[in-house]
């Protein structure tokens, strides 16, 4: 099979999984644009996979965890402050939990994961021009278009002067976006790998050489466009992420000129918003205030306290430990917070301490812990395996984004947007289906 064609051949490995992976395609390809489309053919996939390989989904001892926490959390709907927002609070992770589950099983060759990061960056294609035309050509969308597909661009940005493009709030692109860039960037380096190893060859293959060019340039282009879209959401997580991916990559290739310009970059930033008046202002005449003003937060002064992050933190892991064993119920932090602030919050900004105040410490240590045992196996997976150099960086930029996610967590909730959401869960159950199903590495060529 040529290993550079697009993802439309993903069935070709498993003749008998054909149409699950036609469903799964078609699925993730219009889930940004018309989720409800999206979500049709992906539950038509989960379906079709659930009854193909039930046997093997219910022996995996990590699906197990999942079981339990989800026991776990339902178990802390009859302690809920409000019974009827805890049960709909299930709705964000348990049928997750049967996507992650459903899916670990259907991935089986490393050479999947790349189709699945085509599919994820080709689809973002239309999201980054739609953003665009809301932040310069004041796009909307017309009336009948909202009801189809259940998303509204708002001209110039939500809030304003940030971009959010087809999602609800310029946080949720910036999460969807640094998903798209990771994987891109793993597909770029596969791509160029590909092709300096093309270029070793005493015959070299012309017919090769050129395709992996056209993908080094497409990639190259949605990268820059990708990276230039995460800037104007305005997201100070998602640009501190951004970097931190730019610096692994650096780091993982050995590219030390880009290691010290990664880091000459957050420095500068970095002196131009914290460093004492009389030194940051020498950074600021070459840090533009677009970036140190919005670090500090001088971009939008005066914001009441009930908005801080802190402020929402500290409020969270006094729920915590008022409940440490059952927490308050799933959603119930929005009106609980109400309640003491007068002010309405949709989460606390950190999905640990959300959960830790929600659903109490057992099941939030059991939640990370199941995802801490992915990162470990994962990177075991990577260090172990006789993969080539590139299968090597398309699984390594899974595991960049596994990490990734994590931090976003840490200061914001993703969890809340369907699309993303959807997104994710896919993705993690694409790294542990190689993982965890061949542990011996050396099976997956």
């Amino acid at each position: 099979m040529n290993e550079n064609k697009l993802p439309w051949r993903l069935g070709s490995f498993l003749p008998n999984l054909t149409f699950c992976w036609r469903c799964l395609t078609i699925g993730l390809l219009t889930l940004p644009l018309i989720p409800s489309v999206g979500a049709v053919f992906i539950a038509i996939s989960l379906i079709f996979t659930w009854l193909n390989d039930y046997r093997l989904i219910v022996r995996l001892p990590l699906n197990w965890g999942f079981a339990l926490l989800s026991l776990l959390f339902i178990i802390s709907v009859g302690f809920a402050f409000n019974q009827t927002e805890a049960l709909l609070g299930l709705f964000n992770f348990l049928p997750f939990f049967l996507v992650f589950a459903g899916f670990s099983s259907l991935i089986q060759k490393p050479s999947q994961l790349r189709y699945v990061s085509w599919i994820v960056v080709i689809a973002s294609i239309p999201v980054v021009l739609l953003g665009w035309g809301q932040m310069f050509w004041g796009w909307t969308t017309p009336i009948h278009w909202q009801s189809i597909c259940g998303w509204k661009i708002v001209p110039g940005g939500n809030p304003p002067g940030r971009m959010a493009s087809v999602f609800m709030y310029a946080n949720t692109l910036a999460s969807y976006l640094i998903m798209v860039f990771i994987l891109g960037l793993g597909l770029w380096l596969e791509n160029y790998q590909r092709w300096r190893n093309l270029l070793s060859f005493p015959i070299r293959d012309q017919a090769k050489i050129k395709i992996c060019i056209r993908y080094i340039i497409i990639l190259s282009a949605i990268a820059i466009a990708n990276l230039l879209t995460l800037i104007l959401t305005n997201s100070r997580n998602a640009w501190a992420i951004a970097l931190i991916v730019c610096l692994v990559y650096a780091i993982y290739q050995g590219w030390q000129l880009l290691v010290a310009g990664v880091v000459g970059i957050s420095a500068a930033i970095s002196i131009a918003a914290f460093a004492p008046t009389s030194i940051a202002e020498v950074f600021r005449q070459i840090v533009p205030s677009f970036f140190w003003a919005r670090l500090n937060d001088q971009l939008y002064p005066e914001r009441p306290l009930a908005l801080m992050r802190t402020t929402q933190w500290d409020f969270a892991i006094n729920l915590t430990w008022q409940r440490p064993l059952t927490g308050w119920g799933l959603r119930n932090f929005t009106q609980l917070y109400q309640n003491q602030m007068d002010v309405w919050l949709g989460h606390p900004h950190n999905l640990f301490l959300m959960l830790s105040a929600e659903t109490g410490l057992p099941a939030t240590l059991l939640f990370c812990g199941l995802f801490a045992t992915i990162a470990i196996t994962s990177i075991k997976s990577l260090r172990t395996t006789t993969l080539s150099s590139a299968y090597k960086s398309i699984l390594f930029s899974y595991i960049l984004f596994l990490i990734s996610l994590a931090l976003f967590n840490t200061v914001d909730v993703s969890i809340f947007d369907f699309r993303v959401n959807v997104f994710s869960w896919v993705l993690l159950s694409c790294l542990t289906g190689i993982s965890f199903r061949y542990k011996d590495m050396s099976k997956l060529q």
